[in-house]
C-alpha cells in the first residue's frame, strides 16, 4: 500500500521507540483497516497527551498541568530524606511499579556526554542542587544506565553533590550492561535498590 496519508503516518510511527519501518508498516495498516472507530479513541488519548501532560515542576516526572508539581512529590507520606535520580521519566514509572523505592525522584532529562556536547548545564542538575539547598535530603541515589556515559555522569554527580554534604549512592550492578532502569524487570530493580553502594 502506498498513499500519502498512510506513508506520512507510517514514517511518524518509525520515529517511536521499539518500531522499525516494517513494524510501523503494520501499525499504520492495521490502524487504516479498522477506520474510525479505532482512530478517534487513538486521536483522543494522543491530544489529551498533547495538551494535559507536562514535566514536574520540582521532579521532572510526567503529570499533569491540574497535578503539578506530581503526585511523587506532594505524597507526605513519600521520604523526603532520599532522592533517586533518573535519566527520563519513564525509568520514573519502571521504578514506580517495582515497589521498591518510596522517597522522592528527580529526572535528569539526559545524561552528560561530551562527546556528543551534551554538558551539565544541559541537565536539571542546577535544579536538583537547588533541591538540596533545603537540608532535608541525605542521600542522593544515581539510577543511572550502565554504560560510558551513564558511569561519567554518575562520577561528576558524585563529586559535586558530594560537595553539598549529601551522601551519594548508586544503585547496585544487577541492572542489565549497556542497559537501564526502564527495561529491567522490578524484581531487578528492588535487588539493585536494596544492594546500592556509594557512588
Amino acid at each position: 500500500m502506498s498513499s500519502a496519508p498512510f506513508d506520512a503516518l507510517a514514517s511518524e510511527l518509525a520515529r517511536l521507540p521499539g518500531f522499525g519501518r516494517r513494524s510501523a508498516e503494520r501499525a499504520a495498516l492495521s490502524l487504516a483497516c479498522r477506520g474510525a472507530a479505532s482512530i478517534n479513541p487513538l486521536l483522543e488519548a494522543l491530544t489529551a497527551v498533547r495538551d494535559q501532560l507536562v514535566p514536574c515542576e520540582t521532579c521532572g516526572a510526567l503529570t499533569t498541568r491540574d497535578r503539578n508539581p506530581c503526585i511523587y512529590c506532594t505524597d507526605q507520606s513519600r521520604d523526603a530524606s532520599r532522592i533517586l535520580v533518573v535519566e527520563t521519566p519513564g525509568e520514573i514509572l519502571a521504578l514506580e511499579r517495582s515497589g521498591a523505592f518510596h522517597g522522592l525522584y528527580h529526572c535528569l532529562n539526559g545524561h552528560i556526554s561530551p562527546a556528543s556536547g551534551v554538558g551539565p548545564r544541559d541537565t536539571t542538575l542546577d535544579v536538583l542542587e537547588a533541591r538540596l539547598s533545603s537540608g532535608l535530603v541525605k542521600e542522593v541515589i544515581l539510577a543511572l544506565s550502565t554504560d560510558v556515559e551513564g558511569d561519567a555522569t554518575a562520577s561528576y554527580l558524585k563529586e559535586r553533590l558530594s560537595a553539598l554534604g549529601v551522601h551519594v549512592t548508586r544503585l547496585a550492578y544487577g541492572l542489565p550492561a549497556d542497559s537501564g532502569v526502564r527495561y529491567s524487570d522490578p524484581l531487578t530493580l528492588r535487588r539493585a535498590i536494596s544492594g546500592r553502594q556509594d557512588a
